[in-house]
């Protein structure tokens, strides 16, 4: 296991993460380790590498057109007023703006799914907010990767509906009928998890102030002067119509992020709220807020794919499973912490379960787990890294709008207390209740 490609591939990855090595060199090169430990040449492992980064073309692009838009609503000034009345209803209170934010964040995969799409436009602005409170950035973080990741692993509605019938349709080509409607019923145990976890973060680990630098967010241009005032005005108005617009082009049946941020970028120029002349300049602070973290998912797909080819998933289970020995708590115990590992390089749940789910299902049927302790461990595994790693949007998202003024950093501040507060509690739930199921 300790000469496993994946292993010492992730693990790599993370130790270069860890000593602040730049994420995207950090996944090239675990990928190219990866490659060459499972005895794939150079060449052939650079191919693949880019070959996969196609996998996730569209979020990249989606991601750019995203930043443009947020950029452009900043420009009309609508953040400002937007930052004073949460201000006016927040007050003093962290614990409350915490507790919004990860609410807001949940509704971003269930009531409107749009994912990580409305970080960088409500972020960014409340960071203004966030300094006032003296609020630990590393707290914000968490709760936005809890609100991005808990409602779609324990309800069955959006994103939700999407990872539980994955679960199952892996499931059963894999020996295991089981109800779609069925998988909540044992994942909340994993939400529970989660939510124990952003309780700790906010009201514990991060309930100290902490002091952060005035400054004007670096990819973000400030609003004009005649924009900023102290009620809506007309491209106030517009601004929002247009906000609204992208959001209504999301969530209707064209379901097209792209061309629901093309829209809304479209009604503000139109609208006159700001000028034809500034849209090169939208363009390029949307690059710059978000084209970081559309690259790192672009090689994050290569890295992936490279993963795959290795042949290796599947014998690091098996020399796992080598160690049981018959116990059920031994075989929970390696099924979570491979599901871990698995998904920290891909930095994908909905990925992973494909993977794991083909090797998991006959291993729990030796092992005589249930099939509601079957559905835990394939589900938690899947769930397990996408919190922590440096190549997930989890992560990615919360601090493309958290680390605008460039005071977040994002191994640090996003994936190291995500990890600790999300991944933890999850491995001993998961662990637990599969032997209890």
């Amino acid at each position: 296991m300790l000469t496993n490609p994946v292993f010492l591939s992730v693990i790599i990855m993370v130790g270069l993460c860890l000593a602040k090595l730049n994420v995207l060199l950090s996944l090239i090169i675990a990928a190219l380790a990866g490659g060459l430990l499972a005895g794939m040449p150079l060449g052939e492992t650079m191919s693949t590498l880019i070959g996969g980064m196609g996998g996730n073309s569209s979020t990249a692009l989606s991601y750019i057109l995203l930043g443009a838009l947020a950029a452009t609503l900043h420009k009309t000034g609508i953040a400002v007023i937007l930052t004073r009345k949460i201000l006016g209803v927040v007050k003093d209170r962290r614990g409350m703006m915490l507790l919004i934010i990860a609410a807001v964040a949940s509704l971003s995969q269930n009531l409107i799914p749009v994912h990580i799409a409305f970080i960088p436009i409500l972020v960014p602005p409340l960071l203004v907010v966030m300094n006032k409170l003296r609020l630990d950035r590393r707290a914000a973080a968490t709760a936005l990767t809890f609100g991005l990741k808990a409602p779609y692993v324990a309800l069955p509605v959006g994103y939700g509906w999407i990872f539980h019938g994955i679960m199952t349709d892996q499931m059963a080509e894999n020996g295991l009928t089981v109800a779609q409607g069925e998988v909540w019923h044992v994942m909340w145990i994993a939400g529970l998890a989660m939510l124990l976890g952003l309780l700790v973060a906010i009201f514990f680990t991060y309930r100290k102030e902490r002091e952060y630098e005035e400054r004007e967010p670096a990819n973000i241009h400030a609003p004009a002067e005649e924009a900023v005032a102290e009620h809506m005005t007309r491209k106030h108005w517009i601004a929002l119509v247009g906000a609204l617009s992208a959001l209504a082009i999301q969530v209707s049946p064209i379901g097209s992020l792209h061309i629901g941020a093309i829209l809304g970028i479209a009604i503000i120029v139109i609208g006159g709220a700001i000028k034809w002349s500034d849209l090169d300049e939208m363009i390029h602070s949307g690059i710059g807020m978000m084209g970081f973290i559309a690259f790192v998912m672009l090689v994050a797909a290569g890295y992936g794919e490279v993963i795959r080819e290795t042949g290796a998933v599947e014998p690091l289970v098996e020399t796992a499973g080598a160690l049981f020995g018959g116990s059920q708590l031994l075989g929970a115990t390696a099924m979570i912490v491979i599901g871990l590992f698995i998904t920290m390089g891909l930095g994908t749940s909905f990925g992973t379960i494909p993977i794991i789910a083909a090797i998991y299902v006959p291993m729990a049927m030796s092992l005589e787990f249930s099939t509601a302790a079957t559905i835990l461990l394939i589900g938690t595994a899947a769930a397990l890294g996408d919190a922590g790693s440096p190549a997930s949007d989890s992560t990615l998202g919360p601090t493309a709008g958290l680390d605008v003024d460039g005071q977040h950093d994002h191994i640090w501040d996003t994936c190291v207390p995500t990890f600790l507060h999300f991944n933890i509690p999850l491995m001993l739930f998961g662990i637990i209740g599969a032997v209890l199921l």
